[in-house]
């Protein structure tokens, strides 16, 4: 059964924590949801993002979601895969020297990774986006930039791949954001 490293913190975006924990566990995979500083069983606060005809998204208390393995005892090498809620959590994340040392290990592997929204913050504080092309929430575009990627403006349902790398800018692309990942895993699903 092949693994995923699912990162994640305090509130993250809700829906970017629990449909595609539920959806990558759906499929087969065996999923490790975890944060710094956090072990098994421990909770994190989630935060429901919305767009409601504002200039930004709005945000309330989501649901609490619990950890299923714990932050130190990852071993990345483990892993086949890779990823990254958005929401508030990356912002803090990415301070986190061990998640860029993670981060940074799927890309000199090239194993699949995903990130959604403001997930990217975390790529482009690894330093691993320098000439990729990519997606965020619009608002880490400019960060995208700054680290050296180029950042693609596309749909809010949308998924960018380039190489082992999946991105979309926010939770109404999980259809084809997890569509993409699973083509990177190698996944194929019949109907």
């Amino acid at each position: 059964m092949k693994k995923v490293l699912f990162l994640t913190g305090d509130f993250t975006e809700d829906y970017e924590t629990m449909v595609p924990f539920q959806m990558l566990e759906m499929v087969g995979y065996d999923v490790h949801a975890v944060c710094p500083d956090k072990k098994k069983g421990d909770s994190i606060k989630t935060a429901i993002h919305d767009f409601e005809g504002d200039q930004t998204y709005t945000e309330k208390p989501g649901h609490n979601f619990v950890l299923n393995y714990s932050f130190d005892a990852v071993k990345v090498e483990d892993y086949d895969g890779l990823v990254i809620a958005g929401g508030r959590a990356p912002e803090y994340l990415r301070l986190n020297p061990k998640v860029l040392e993670l981060v940074k290990h799927f890309f000199s592997t090239n194993k699949p990774v995903a990130a959604i929204c403001h997930g990217i913050q975390i790529l482009t504080a690894a330093g691993v986006v320098k000439g990729r092309k990519l997606t965020a929430y619009p608002a880490v575009g400019p960060e995208v930039t700054l680290a050296g990627g180029e950042f693609q403006s596309i749909p809010v349902d949308g998924a960018y791949v380039d190489g082992n790398l999946v991105t979309s800018p926010a939770w109404p692309a999980h259809p084809s954001f997890i569509r993409e990942f699973l083509k990177l895993m190698g996944a194929t699903i019949k109907i």
